[in-house]
């Protein structure tokens, strides 16, 4: 036998027969939980779009790729003024 979402505080969606007091409380919660994620949403983006942070976390990989590519672009033009 499976118990009341009443008694056990679970969610009553898709419930028959439910009641408007109980379809607007379960509306209301869903709005709040809804809230509460897009608040959580919107400071993840902007943690991850803010550049000055990822650079201070990243430095020393971005100091390792700026050495990589100043090495390869030094080689390729003594290269070029080698084949000249």
């Amino acid at each position: 036998m499976s118990a009341d979402p009443k008694q056990t505080g679970a969610p009553s969606t898709g419930r028959p027969g439910r009641s408007p007091a109980e379809i607007r409380r379960d509306i209301e919660t869903q709005r709040q939980q809804l809230g509460t994620s897009v608040e959580a949403l919107r400071g993840r983006v902007t943690e991850l779009t803010d550049w000055r942070r990822q650079v201070r976390e990243h430095k020393q990989q971005l100091i390792i790729g700026a050495a990589a590519v100043g090495f390869v672009v030094g080689v390729r033009l003594m290269m070029r003024r080698r084949r000249r």
